[in-house]
């Protein structure tokens, strides 16, 4: 096989020398609005409740309702889409299991597909949020739950990213959805994500949006409104005990599917989205709860959960009511809309991005067959797509982001650095500079 030597006179291109931002995802996040996120929030929140178990055959109230609004705004959407873009009901019957379901309930997720331009193209991009919304009895179906923030604001993000991007021709696929049953033990979800596996499809990312519009720290009042967290798996959940000893023997337990994922957020959110600080959080989630993107990740599909820096408990599965002189209650006026637009402008630049890009390279392979201080690496083309060349990424071991890039057209490169000292892996450039998500590479037989 032959390799291609880049020597140290040859410059490695560090992340502030790439290609200026693409015009197309410019466009796309500047046409996030504030104030279609208030109105889709302010709607959401007339429901009075969205609770999973509340009324599905009432016009004005309940999930029945909110859950057939949110499908209509999504059909009105595919309206730009030059019949790309279908929205459905995807139902379940969901039976009562003795904890968080105490009735036959139905259950609902809308669902908007984009189809993608190429058919060759198979991947798909998800974002989510979940639609329901409770107090603070998990099984109270009829006091007043607003839900503004949880998970108003999620769902607020995938309905303008319905809307933005909707007249978009991206070679892969998106699906926009708003789950229902999250708080019941993420019922809408599991649903979307065993129907996902038993399919078939190549989701290649899931961004899951639950809470990211308040700024205010409970107890402490703090607030920050310029960093928003990505919380992602390290090792891969499904078969763990089959893979440990090879990402143990690599040292590869901080670069699961879903970790490259998050890297790749941050990157792109902080270029397009000005002052807004990603913060990736080493953990699937927060202690003690659990969100939507876990299911994805249960069934091996790379997903991360997007969330505000703090929390305000006041103001989260609460009842709402004023108590000495406090407010309590996720009520609308706590969320902060400048805030919640440029998370929703990450989400959008994020999205566009991944399928936009080409298909990431396959069969990436690390030669480990001799002891040497140089590294060997080879590929393939993707089998869709039109690649203008491959970044091979590097990062010492005990970095937590990717440091340097070097751009090659070859399928396979040589380079003076060790494998012993560095973690690398392989992405795909297109001809506009768009990149694929990154691809560790596993060691050549």
């Amino acid at each position: 096989m032959k390799y291609f030597l880049f020597l140290l006179i040859v410059p490695f291109i560090t992340f502030s020398q790439m290609k200026s931002k693409d015009d197309e995802i410019k466009k796309y996040v500047s046409e996030v609005n504030s104030d279609s996120l208030k109105f889709y929030i302010s709607k959401l929140v007339a429901f009075d409740t969205r609770h999973t178990l509340s009324p599905v055959d009432d016009p004005n109230k309940g999930i029945g309702a909110a859950r057939n609004w949110v499908l209509e705004k999504f059909k009105a959407y595919a309206r730009n889409s030059n019949g790309r873009m279908v929205g459905y009901l995807l139902e379940q019957e969901i039976q009562p299991d003795e904890k968080r379901v105490d009735r036959v309930t139905s259950l609902g997720n809308p669902v908007a597909f984009l189809k993608g331009t190429d058919p060759d193209d198979k991947r798909i991009f998800l974002i989510g949020g979940h639609l329901d919304s409770r107090v603070t009895d998990v099984m109270d179906r009829k006091s007043f739950a607003p839900g503004a923030n949880d998970d108003g604001s999620g769902v607020s993000a995938v309905i303008e990213a319905a809307r933005i991007l909707s007249r978009s021709k991206f070679p892969a696929s998106v699906i926009f959805v708003a789950f229902s049953g999250e708080e019941q033990s993420l019922l809408g979800s599991k649903l979307l994500a065993e129907k996902a596996k038993k399919e078939n499809w190549q989701i290649e990312a899931v961004l899951n949006n639950d809470m990211i519009g308040n700024t205010k720290a409970g107890e402490t009042n703090e607030i920050n409104n310029h960093t928003l967290r990505v919380f992602s798996e390290g090792l891969p959940y499904p078969e763990l005990d089959k893979k440990a000893f090879g990402i143990r023997n690599s040292g590869l337990e901080n670069d699961g599917e879903s970790r490259q994922l998050a890297r790749y957020i941050k990157e792109i959110a902080e270029e397009y989205v000005k002052k807004l600080d990603v913060k990736l959080i080493y953990r699937n989630d927060r202690f003690l709860r659990g969100g939507d993107h876990s299911s994805f990740v249960n069934y091996g599909f790379p997903s991360v959960r997007l969330t505000e820096y703090y929390e305000n408990y006041d103001h989260q599965h609460q009842n709402v009511r004023t108590e000495n002189n406090k407010q309590y209650g996720d009520l609308p006026e706590f969320i902060d809309y400048q805030y919640l637009k440029k998370n929703v402008a990450a989400n959008i630049a994020v999205l566009a991005s991944l399928a936009k890009s080409a298909p990431k390279p396959e069969h990436v392979e690390m030669e480990v067959k001799e002891l040497t201080n140089s590294t060997a690496l080879h590929w393939k083309k993707p089998k869709s797509g039109t690649p203008a060349g491959y970044y091979v990424l590097m990062r010492e071991t005990d970095s937590p982001l990717w440091q340097k890039r070097i751009f090659t057209t070859e399928l396979s490169i040589k380079i003076p650095y060790s494998k012993d000292n560095y973690i690398f892996a392989v992405q795909t450039v297109n001809q506009a500079g768009i990149l694929s998500l990154p691809v560790i590479p596993g060691m050549a037989k």
